[in-house]
């Protein structure tokens, strides 16, 4: 079971979604392509448009998702596609009845944003113990805190640590870049036991490598071939695969620039003794004989730090010298009275 909190680097997540427009060649395409990429995890949308839009309401948008369809055989070809390239395949899943056949191709449920408060369908997947992601642009933060307990009520083990992950999101195609708000994640991370992460919808890839910095344990950007001459919108908020490598590579750079929190002497700078050679120690700076009371202008801070540390200049002010000690000379606390 992934914990994605544990992990060195984000999980990343090409959604193709419904990028191949209905055409099983074009979805096999862009999975391979996806494949052949650093990313972690390969998504899909599986539904059937009678389960998701209403045909009497939106005629329109109903036609719209059918078009899109693919077959249960298609979604199980593209499943084992990836699982035979140790690739993690995933879905948004909009029909709970195709549970029971992709079910076991699924390391993790991802509830889309406009799922985000179905309770009946997020519900229908509580009982396989899966961890859940969920986008939560349309979102409130009291309907995603909401959301978090219901879940949590139905089933206890999604009190634990990463079994819920909430990505930031905004539900627009393409977004500008201040409708991001990466910054919400800080937020999301005041809830307990909860992965935080993005999913994104701007142009380019600038946000989610913010969002990478900024902590993010999944991130989620659409995925194809080319952007050149598609209608279909998702195409132009979508990574490309040189891209997405390109994104994957600095992130890893990046998080390798920021490193630990915790702030301490590293072995590099310790072994080529930089503590001692950059840090200063006071020394006298001119001859001085027994009996003398050491005033301010007699000393001098110089590294290397030998002897006495340029922290305890003040201590010397006042001293007496108990020895005939020479300018430049490493001193030592025992010389002074």
């Amino acid at each position: 079971m992934i914990n994605f909190k544990n992990l060195e680097t984000p999980y990343t997540i090409a959604e193709i979604g419904g990028n191949h427009e209905g055409n099983f060649q074009y979805a096999k395409k862009l999975c391979q392509l996806a494949i052949n990429t650093n990313v972690d995890c390969i998504k899909f949308q599986l539904y059937k448009a009678n389960d998701l839009v209403n045909p009497k309401i939106s005629p329109e948008r109903n036609n719209h998702f059918k078009k899109f369809e693919l077959t249960k055989k298609e979604y199980i070809y593209l499943a084992d596609m990836c699982s035979e390239a140790n690739k993690d395949f995933n879905a948004s899943i909009w029909s709970k009845n195709m549970t029971h056949y992709i079910n076991k191709y699924m390391s993790f449920y991802k509830i889309g944003s406009g799922d985000m408060n179905c309770y009946p369908l997020i519900k229908s997947f509580l009982k396989y113990n899966k961890p859940i992601v969920i986008s939560t642009g349309l979102a409130t933060m009291d309907e995603i805190v909401n959301t978090v307990n219901f879940i949590r009520n139905e089933n206890s083990l999604y009190a634990k640590n990463s079994m819920i992950n909430l990505l930031q999101c905004t539900t627009m195609y393409p977004i500008k870049n201040n409708e991001a708000n990466i910054s919400v994640m800080n937020e999301y991370k005041k809830i307990n036991n909860v992965g935080v992460g993005y999913s994104d919808h701007t142009i380019g890839s600038d946000a989610l490598l913010l969002a990478a910095i900024y902590g993010a344990n999944i991130l989620e950007f659409h995925f194809t071939d080319s952007r050149e001459d598609k209608v279909f919108r998702d195409h132009q908020v979508s990574l490309m695969p040189k891209e997405v490598n390109k994104l994957i590579k600095d992130i890893k750079k990046f998080k390798l620039l920021s490193g630990s929190s915790n702030k301490f002497p590293l072995e590099t700078e310790i072994k080529n003794g930089h503590i001692i050679s950059f840090r200063r120690a006071v020394y006298l700076n001119k001859n001085l004989k027994k009996g003398h009371k050491v005033k301010e202008d007699d000393l001098i801070a110089l590294r290397p730090m030998e002897g006495i540390s340029s922290v305890h200049f003040e201590k010397l002010i006042g001293k007496t010298l108990k020895i005939d000690i020479e300018k430049y000379e490493k001193l030592d606390f025992n010389f002074f009275e």
